[in-house]
């Protein structure tokens, strides 16, 4: 903890003080946390930042309060929403982890990013050859994922259209890019 306390501008005074702090009330912190965060990483963080916010508000004399428990776990309490706040606005519970198995192998050189581009604007191309209902029907299934039932309601025709709107535009792009 020396190394941390150093860098973070602490004199020996609050080193102290942190030392004491560590000492009486890392084990309740832990538990405090380690009940109401799934990471072990973010609870030692959020027992770190109570300690740095009692320091900072008022050094050694931080120690001195007439109730310090009180005080320590209404810090902690702060802590506590100050990270779930976060986690709410940066929408972290929607961040997805990066696996190596399914994300490793995307390449990202310049030539790669490059080839995406140009097949992107030749299927765009191909595409705006499409009448405009088809193409929007191509559209609605293909990138939005909607079913032909829903199209056909939408844009007020029968399924049988939808599919054989669906099935030009196939014919169509796969004549013009030359897919199988």
């Amino acid at each position: 903890m020396g190394g941390q306390s150093e860098a973070m501008g602490f004199g020996d005074d609050d080193k102290a003080a942190l030392e004491r702090l560590s000492h009486g009330f890392r084990g309740s912190l832990l538990r405090y946390f380690g009940r109401r965060m799934r990471d072990p990483a973010d609870v030692e963080d959020m027992v770190q930042e109570v300690f740095v916010r009692l320091i900072r508000r008022g050094g050694t004399s931080a120690l001195e309060r007439e109730n310090l428990h009180a005080y320590v776990f209404e810090t902690a309490s702060s802590v506590l929403k100050d990270r779930l706040r976060k986690r709410v606005t940066r929408h972290a519970d929607a961040h997805e982890p990066f696996d190596t198995d399914r994300h490793a192998d995307v390449d990202f050189s310049p030539e790669h990013v490059l080839l995406g581009r140009e097949r992107l604007a030749r299927a765009t191309a191909v595409l705006l050859e499409l009448p405009e209902r088809t193409r929007v029907i191509f559209v609605l299934r293909r990138l939005e994922g909607m079913k032909y039932q829903d199209i056909a309601v939408r844009l007020g025709i029968s399924v049988s259209a939808v599919e054989k709107h669906m099935q030009r535009a196939i014919t169509h792009l796969t004549q013009r890019t030359g897919a199988e």
